[in-house]
């Protein structure tokens, strides 16, 4: 996810610290207000206090959007008319340095807390049942893009692998580096599905070939591409993105 983080300050003595703090408070949707509030008594020099504060209305927040979520509440789909051409490339990095992928020798790697630890290659993926969405991709950076992806409903898949679904967390590890993770009951959702299609065809390289986690009801930045390995644990792996600062949860 290409995220861009806000303007530094300009002429403040302290200006490291003030960007490190609006890059943290920018990052947790929904804490702003509340963040600057109880933060009135800190000193901007006191990094570990500041942290302290902000990680733990992060972890409060998580909590409160679990507590929401609805398992089989369906995000918006839309016609196919209201695709969006071109759909916007978004990754920490430019669309030249995705990551190239041979298909023909891809294996995605399974681990954790499941009964098969085979990997799995493309063949074996497209013989299980299918499904296409047309849903609303929302980054954090305010822009959103309508588009169609069809694969495999990630329920489906972990049946499959006999993954512990009272398991707390689904963790992705990916070829361009990237890492993320989500609940268990996100995993579940019926609209939760490992895309091996963008439209009517495979993924391009830069939309995330050959596979990518399509998940309608979180933010953009939780749905990796190029997945390379799945694990299933009870403890939080964590996000790129999530270990500097955005909200874990990310959803509804």
């Amino acid at each position: 996810m290409s995220d861009k983080k806000p303007p530094p300050p300009k002429n403040s003595a302290l200006q490291p610290e003030l960007v490190q703090l609006q890059r943290r408070l920018f990052l947790r949707s929904g804490l702003s207000l509340g963040a600057l509030s109880l933060l009135s008594g800190c000193n901007l020099q006191d990094g570990d206090q500041v942290d302290k504060v902000l990680w733990a209305m992060s972890r409060w927040n998580d909590r409160v959007q679990s507590m929401l979520f609805r398992p089989n509440h369906l995000a918006q789909t839309y016609p196919a008319s209201m695709i969006t051409k071109p759909f916007p490339f978004n990754a920490f990095y430019d669309a030249d340095s995705a990551p190239e992928i041979d298909g023909a020798t891809y294996k995605l790697e399974v681990s954790g807390l499941v009964r098969n630890k085979n990997s799995w290659n493309l063949a074996q993926l497209r013989a299980l049942p299918q499904e296409s969405q047309i849903t609303r991709h929302i980054c954090i950076e305010g822009w959103s893009a309508i588009g169609q992806w069809s694969g495999v409903p990630f329920r489906t898949f972990l049946a499959h692998i006999g993954a512990d679904t009272t398991a707390k967390y689904v963790g992705f590890k990916c070829a361009d580096r990237y890492y993320s993770s989500i609940d268990m009951a996100t995993a579940l959702h019926p609209q939760t599905i490992l895309a091996l299609d963008f439209g009517s065809s495979p993924l391009p390289t830069e939309y995330g070939y050959p596979l990518k986690l399509r998940v309608p009801t979180k933010l953009g930045f939780k749905n990796p591409k190029h997945i390379a390995a799945i694990f299933v644990t009870n403890e939080n792996p964590g996000g790129y993105w999530e270990d500097q600062g955005y909200n874990w949860y990310s959803g509804s």
